[in-house]
């Protein structure tokens, strides 16, 4: 039995047992999950309450399988550099053998949006990202953080089909997230308790 449905986890918890899902059943989202985790995105914090985050919900298979198509498309396209190497040059490479697909087939991908010339456009999209991701681990939904669009964000083609499914013309895409039920044996998101590693912490008295 899930802990949400034994009661309500508390923050604490749900962060220590987040964890990112990559393997998703093909069923739908129920509408009233996916109402809360879009909430739980829009009620982030934003820079001087500015609240611009533009959340392009994708359902449509035909539309996540032309996404998966123009992303492959277009790191196909590129070369693997030291300078992008330890960020995409996996995405360019398996690209480039033609088995790319990045939203690992979940049903529902959540593309964040903001203002190109807003100062605070990364960090309020990434408040946005990070409670939408507690959310899920809370419904018991799983999620994948996703870079990909965010990396060809000035791409003309990705720029000219994003801009078709309601993207303005002074946006651009600063994360996106997969979202949906976990193949897992017991269906629920992967919740072991890591110890944590790096992030050093130094106190300054």
């Amino acid at each position: 039995m899930s802990i949400s449905a034994n009661k309500t986890m508390d923050v604490f918890t749900c962060i220590e047992t987040r964890h990112s899902t990559r393997k998703f059943k093909e069923e739908p989202v129920p509408q009233a999950l996916l109402d809360k985790v879009i909430e739980a995105g829009r009620r982030a914090p934003a820079g001087k309450h500015k609240n611009q985050s533009h959340f392009l919900v994708v359902r449509k298979k035909e539309v996540l399988d032309k996404l998966a198509e123009l992303v492959q498309q277009e790191f196909a396209k590129m070369e693997v550099t030291p300078e992008n190497d330890d960020n995409f040059g996996g995405a360019i490479r398996a690209s480039q053998k033609g088995n790319y697909r990045f939203l690992y087939n979940a049903p529902v991908l959540i593309i964040v949006a903001n203002k190109k010339n807003y100062g605070n456009n990364f960090a309020d999209v990434s408040c946005a990202m990070q409670n939408m991701m507690l959310a899920a681990n809370a419904l018991d939904l799983g999620s994948c953080w996703i870079n990909q669009l965010r990396w060809l964000q000035d791409n003309p083609v990705l720029l000219d089909y994003l801009r078709s499914l309601g993207m303005a013309e002074d946006e651009a895409v600063y994360a996106s997230l997969s979202v949906g039920l976990p193949a897992t044996p017991d269906g629920l998101p992967g919740r072991n308790v890591m110890a944590i590693a790096g992030n050093p912490v130094t106190y300054v008295d």
